[in-house]
């Protein structure tokens, strides 16, 4: 039997860093859930489709190929605008965590990381990890990631833009952002990556032996 990770978490908290880290170390395959709603997106915005219609989109969403998520072209700002109208429609979700429940199925085992995944996709997960911190230590992390990308960044910006998208995804009727009851709590605010993932190992390690 296959043995997943589900990690959740808010925006900039350092899941998707975490997960990378914990999928190279173990062998296992990773999925950035965040990046099938942006792909799906992507492929309404490249089509000229409206992003209002939830059987066009809903269409979409079963058509994307999980093989082919590229982080750094989703990672643009106007692709996650996009996103997030189309993450909020039932059937979109439906179809995609449906293409995450397959992927998590995928041997000899998967960390799959996002919003909803401990509550919803992988709700029988053997591990489950929380990983938060401050809105902002968030944006402070966020802001210095675009300054070292030589770009130009408003701290004010990103942090409202942070707390408005924590409301969004802790308010959502469907699958809202919240911990799993089993769920590992890992509070990175004050916490490099290192000791976040020495602090991950020695839970999935002691979650393996139990296997």
């Amino acid at each position: 039997m296959t043995f997943t990770i589900a990690i959740d978490g808010p925006a900039a908290a350092g899941k998707g860093t975490l997960s990378r880290q914990i999928a190279e170390a173990y062998g296992f395959q990773h999925l950035d859930t965040g990046l099938t709603y942006r792909a799906t997106a992507k492929a309404l915005l490249d089509a000229g489709l409206p992003l209002d219609d939830e059987a066009v989109a809903e269409k979409m969403a079963r058509d994307v190929d999980l093989a082919g998520l590229d982080r750094s072209v989703l990672a643009r700002h106007h692709i996650g605008e996009a996103a997030s109208k189309i993450a909020v429609m039932p059937a979109v979700r439906r179809a995609l965590v449906e293409a995450q429940q397959a992927f998590a199925g995928r041997e000899p085992g998967t960390v799959l990381d996002g919003r909803d995944i401990g509550t919803v996709v992988c709700p029988h997960a053997p591990v489950k990890l929380y990983v938060t911190a401050s809105a902002q230590v968030r944006a402070k992390r966020r802001y210095e990631e675009i300054l070292g990308q030589g770009a130009e960044a408003d701290f004010e910006a990103i942090f409202e833009d942070v707390k408005k998208r924590d409301e969004r995804d802790m308010g959502r009727a469907d699958s809202p952002l919240k911990p799993a009851a089993d769920a590992h709590l890992l509070d990175t605010s004050e916490m490099s990556i290192e000791a976040a993932f020495q602090a991950a190992k020695s839970i999935i390690d002691a979650a393996l032996k139990k296997n």
